[in-house]
């Protein structure tokens, strides 16, 4: 059963993994034998990406590459090729977000969201897709959102493309499943990372800072995840043991999807 996870010489790209669930994913991948490639927008965050490999002791690959421009993106993808022989998994990870009420959000800051979180993966995947069929397989993983499927405050830019990177999932899976592609995504529920650290601070009375009870409140798990909890599904997505699993968004929130939450006391 473990060589159905194995990744042992397999090429993965992962997009914008120098921190975070992208990394994450990286390191479990590297574990399983697989060769890490990265990109990111600068030298600073190549050398910072290096850096934060080397001290994992993983030798991975990086390059200097904006998701959202087309040229470029084929270019890296066409070197990748060149120099390894194919790319066999994808996870198109690379995002942002911007909390600001639809009211107040400028046009051009939904199109900068929408841009990066949903026309990359559609760039990348594209870059991609004819060199997994030419070797007759390949994985596509793209990280969705539990924002997927719900709409919150703030959050509408993130919201409709992550929305739309669900169904690029499930329409890359229809078109692309006779060639042995498999298209799936996973959706991450409430993470703790650096970035969310000062919602999950203690507040001077020692109580929990109120979004921090709010999602645990709404966790049947009863605490955030972490990026470890990721791991596991993309390896499985990754791996041999998914070959019959194609347009699936696999949520990993601690159970918040099928929940309604509490009664009020």
């Amino acid at each position: 059963m473990s060589n159905m996870f194995s990744l042992k010489g397999k090429t993965a790209l992962i997009t914008g993994a120098i921190y975070g669930i992208g990394f994450a994913i990286a390191e479990a991948y590297a574990a399983q034998g697989a060769k890490i490639i990265f990109n990111c927008l600068n030298e600073k965050d190549l050398e910072k990406g290096y850096a934060n490999y080397k001290e994992k002791g993983i030798d991975a690959k990086g390059y200097i590459c904006d998701v959202t421009n087309e040229e470029k993106v084929q270019e890296m993808v066409a070197d990748i090729e060149k120099e390894f022989g194919g790319i066999d998994i994808l996870v198109n990870n690379a995002g942002m977000i911007k909390r600001i009420p639809m009211l107040e959000m400028k046009a051009e800051e939904f199109r900068q969201v929408v841009d990066v979180d949903l026309n990359g993966p559609f760039i990348v995947s594209k870059a991609v897709i004819p060199g997994m069929i030419k070797q007759k397989h390949g994985k596509i993983i793209n990280i969705c959102s539990m924002m997927s499927e719900l709409g919150r405050e703030t959050v509408s830019a993130y919201a409709a493309a992550k929305g739309g990177l669900k169904m690029l999932t499930k329409n890359i899976a229809s078109e692309y499943g006779a060639y042995n592609i498999q298209c799936n995504g996973i959706g991450p529920g409430y993470i703790a990372t650096p970035q969310t650290a000062p919602l999950r601070e203690r507040q001077p009375d020692g109580s929990r800072h109120p979004f921090d009870s709010f999602i645990v409140a709404k966790t049947p798990a009863e605490r955030w995840g972490t990026a470890d909890d990721l791991k596991g599904p993309a390896i499985f997505l990754a791996s041999e043991a998914s070959d019959f699993v194609n347009g699936h968004i696999l949520y990993v929130d601690g159970g918040i999807l099928a929940y309604i939450g509490k009664q009020p006391e």
